[in-house]
C-alpha cells in the first residue's frame, strides 16, 4: 500500500463507485489513489464472495464465524493501517474508508472489521508499550485476535465520565469490577479495551484504558442483545467480577483514559459517516430500478412527476453528503480532522440517511415493509448510525461549543 500523502495524483479523477457501477452519480472522485482503488477491488471481492452468501446464516447465529475473520486476514482487510512490523500493510485511512463503502454498498451488515481496524487497534497501536504491541496487533492483523472496547454501562452512555466499573490496583495487578452493555463484538472478542476508573474519586482524570483477556477468571459474557437491526453484529452484555489483570495491562498512562478516547473518536465517528453516504448511494440506485419496473395504475411509478421528483431531490442531497464525506476524508488522510468536524459530518450524514431512507421505503410501498427488500433492511439496520458512536444530541452539543 502507498504511504505517501493522501489524495490523488494530478489528473486523477476515481468515479463514485456508484456512478462507475450503476449510473446514478455522476462527479468524480479525486480523493483516492490507485492503490485505495486496486484495494476496492480485492475488498468488493470478498464482500461478494466470502458475507454476502453469509448473511442469512450470520443473522440466525447473531454473529460472524471466525473462519471469515481469519479469511479477511489473509487477503489483508483487517489493520490495514498498521506498520508492516505489527502485521499490518502500512496502509492509510482511505483503505479503511474503501472497505466501509464496499460493505455498505452491498448491504452485509456482521463483519466487525472496521471496529477492529478503525477504533480498537489504534488505541494499542498509539497509547500502547512496545511489548503490548507486539504482543496483540499482529494477531489483531490476521484475524486470530478479534478485538472490543467496553465503554457504555446500563448507567452511562454518552457520559462516559458516569461509568461506574472501576480498576483498583493490588500490587502489581488491577481488580476489575463492573457491568458494561451494548459492546460490539462482546461475543467474538478475545481482548477488550475496558474503560474503568483507577481512582473513583477524580471524574474524567480517573478514567483508565486496561487490556483485558476474555479468558481470565471472573470475566463472563451475558445475553446476546436482541437488537432491531444488524442482527449479525454480535452485541453483548460483559461483566467483571473481581477479574485479576497485571498492572502490565494497562493501556497508556493511568488517569489518561478520557484524553485517549478523545482523541480516537473523531475517526469513530467520521467512519460511520463514510458508510452512511455510501449507504444512502446504494439505497437510491435501488430506489430508482424499482420505480422503472414497478407499475401502478397501467404505467411505471418512475414516469410519475412525483416520483421523479423526490429521486431528484434525494440525488441532490446524496451528492452533497458524499462530498462533504470526501472533503473530511482527504483531511483525515492527513490526520487534521477535528473532533468538531468529525461531529459535524457524523451529524449531517446520519440524519440524512435516516430521511432519505424513510422517503426511498415510502416509494416501494407496501413491498418497503417487507424484510426481504434491501430497503427494509437498511431502514432497520442504519437507524443505529444516529445512535451510537455519539448521539445526534451529543454531536449537536459538541457543535454548539465553537458556536
Amino acid at each position: 500500500m502507498n504511504r505517501n500523502a493522501a489524495g490523488s495524483p494530478a489528473g486523477h479523477e476515481t468515479p463514485s463507485r456508484v456512478d462507475g457501477q450503476r449510473g446514478v452519480l455522476t462527479f468524480p472522485r479525486t480523493v483516492y489513489r490507485d492503490d485505495h482503488e486496486m484495494f476496492r477491488e480485492t475488498a468488493r471481492r470478498f464482500v461478494e464472495r466470502e458475507c454476502k452468501p453469509r448473511q442469512q446464516e450470520w443473522d440466525a447465529a447473531g454473529r460472524v464465524d471466525r473462519e471469515t475473520w481469519l479469511k479477511a486476514g489473509r487477503e489483508g482487510l483487517l489493520c490495514m493501517s498498521l506498520p508492516e512490523e505489527y502485521g499490518g500493510a502500512g496502509g492509510d485511512f482511505g483503505h479503511s474508508a474503501v472497505l466501509t463503502e464496499e460493505f455498505a454498498y452491498a448491504g452485509v451488515v456482521g463483519p466487525a472489521f472496521s471496529l477492529q481496524t478503525d477504533i480498537v487497534a489504534p488505541y494499542i497501536l498509539r497509547n500502547g508499550s512496545g511489548e503490548q504491541k507486539r504482543r496483540w496487533l499482529p494477531g489483531c492483523a490476521s484475524g486470530e485476535v478479534i478485538l472490543a472496547i467496553a465503554m457504555s454501562e446500563p448507567g452511562a452512555g454518552s457520559d462516559l465520565k458516569a461509568i461506574r466499573t472501576t480498576a483498583i490496583r493490588d500490587g502489581d495487578e488491577y481488580v476489575i469490577n463492573g457491568a458494561k452493555t451494548f459492546i460490539s463484538s462482546g461475543l467474538n472478542s478475545d481482548l477488550v479495551v475496558v474503560v474503568a476508573k483507577t481512582d473513583p474519586t477524580a471524574g474524567a482524570k480517573g478514567v483508565s484504558l486496561v487490556l483485558v483477556e476474555t479468558d481470565r477468571p471472573g470475566f463472563r459474557r451475558g445475553r446476546k442483545l436482541d437488537k432491531m437491526g444488524q442482527r449479525a453484529a454480535d452485541t453483548a452484555e460483559l461483566f467483571f467480577d473481581d477479574v485479576r489483570v497485571p498492572v502490565s495491562n494497562l493501556l497508556g498512562e493511568e488517569g489518561k483514559g478520557f484524553a485517549y478516547l478523545m482523541q480516537e473518536l473523531a475517526q469513530e465517528r467520521f467512519i460511520i459517516a463514510v458508510g452512511a453516504a455510501a449507504r444512502a448511494e446504494a439505497m437510491l440506485f435501488e430506489t430508482i430500478a424499482y420505480t422503472k419496473q414497478r407499475q401502478v395504475f397501467g404505467q411505471r411509478l418512475f414516469d410519475f412527476q412525483n416520483t421523479r421528483f423526490k429521486l431528484s431531490e434525494i440525488k441532490a442531497r446524496v451528492t452533497a453528503m458524499r462530498m462533504m464525506v470526501d472533503q473530511y476524508l482527504a483531511q483525515h488522510m492527513q490526520r487534521r480532522l477535528t473532533l468538531e468536524e468529525a461531529a459535524i459530518v457524523k451529524l449531517h450524514t446520519t440524519e440524512e440517511l435516516s430521511r432519505c431512507l424513510d422517503e426511498l421505503l415510502q416509494l416501494h410501498g407496501g413491498y418497503g415493509y417487507m424484510m426481504e427488500y434491501e430497503i427494509a433492511r437498511a431502514f432497520v439496520d442504519t437507524r443505529v448510525m444516529r445512535i451510537y458512536g455519539g448521539t445526534s444530541e451529543v454531536m449537536k452539543e459538541l457543535i454548539s461549543r465553537n458556536l
